[in-house]
């Protein structure tokens, strides 16, 4: 099997675990803040990325160090707003909001580097945002502090998908994972001492069942292998395959917060598996006779 598939089957199996990690984390947080929740997530996938990486971390130099703290700043905006807007929306309107980021990454490479996006791009991208649409909206949606946190943390992860693609075509983007989580465990510290409501010690074994999953499938798995993906799948075509990741969230929000699920979510599905597929399909130019 060629890498490029590898990894498209890994970041799909890795949707899945953001997609849990949804109602997970929603679960676990409850009432208290989400700050000390974070802290100990990207503190433990830090720990256990740099058993998992300890060869790599041979071949940091202070470009990868630098490189790991730049990546960390808009990926921990956008994990933290969409942590915060988990506790004003439900998991599965949060994995909606978040799926723009889609839509997203296409514009602002247009926009901030006049580098041009295929057309099929755009329509599978628009493809998947309706498939997103179709699974999470309903009648009486409205637009609340909970959106807007998520919305705002959309545009933090198109800036880290686009500088982590920007990166890979340089160097070998492995020796800046252990740094860039570093960098987040060492700023969401700093954010939670500042925090008067945080909680160090929550005595709800849901909370910690919550950091252990989230630090080593939706942190520690799914970023190392996203990372990695981008050398061979282009940042508009992660961020596409990252929208299996609302019909999960949809799902697992059902069976664990009883969240309403309907028929809509097979046809969301398709619809998203619908632009991953165009997204791949190699388009043969017709050669003039």
């Amino acid at each position: 099997m060629e890498k490029k598939s590898l990894f498209l089957i890994l970041l799909i199996l890795g949707c899945s675990f953001w997609g849990i990690s949804y109602p997970v984390t929603k679960l676990a947080v409850g009432n208290l803040s989400p700050n000390t929740f974070l802290f100990y997530r990207f503190l433990l996938a830090t720990v256990v990325l740099c058993f998992v990486f300890q060869k790599s971390m041979k071949e940091s130099d202070k470009v990868t160090i630098f490189m790991g703290i730049k990546l960390a700043i808009p990926l921990l905006v956008g994990i933290h707003l969409q942590t915060l807007g988990l506790k004003y929306s439900s998991a599965s309107q949060c994995s909606l909001i978040a799926s723009t980021c889609v839509v997203i990454v296409p514009v602002m490479k247009v926009a901030f580097f006049r580098k041009k996006v295929a057309l099929k791009i755009w329509i599978a991208a628009l493809m998947a945002l309706a498939g997103t649409a179709v699974i999470s909206l309903k009648g009486d949606f409205k637009v609340s502090i909970g959106d807007l946190y998520t919305t705002a943390g959309s545009f933090g992860f198109a800036v880290y998908l686009i500088n982590v693609e920007r990166y890979t075509a340089r160097r070998n983007i492995v020796p800046t994972i252990v740094p860039m989580f570093a960098t987040c465990t060492v700023i969401t510290f700093i954010i939670s001492l500042l925090d008067t409501s945080a909680n160090w010690q929550p005595e709800s074994n849901v909370f910690w069942l919550g950091i252990i999953y989230c630090a080593f499938f939706s942190t520690a798995f799914m970023y190392s292998v996203s990372n990695m993906a981008q050398r061979y799948i282009s940042a508009e075509k992660v961020a596409i395959i990252y929208l299996f990741e609302p019909v999960f969230a949809a799902f697992f929000a059902y069976l664990i917060l009883d969240e309403s699920l309907s028929m809509r979510l097979l046809i969301g599905g398709l619809l998203i598996f619908g632009a991953t597929i165009i997204s791949e399909i190699k388009f043969k130019k017709r050669s003039s006779e």
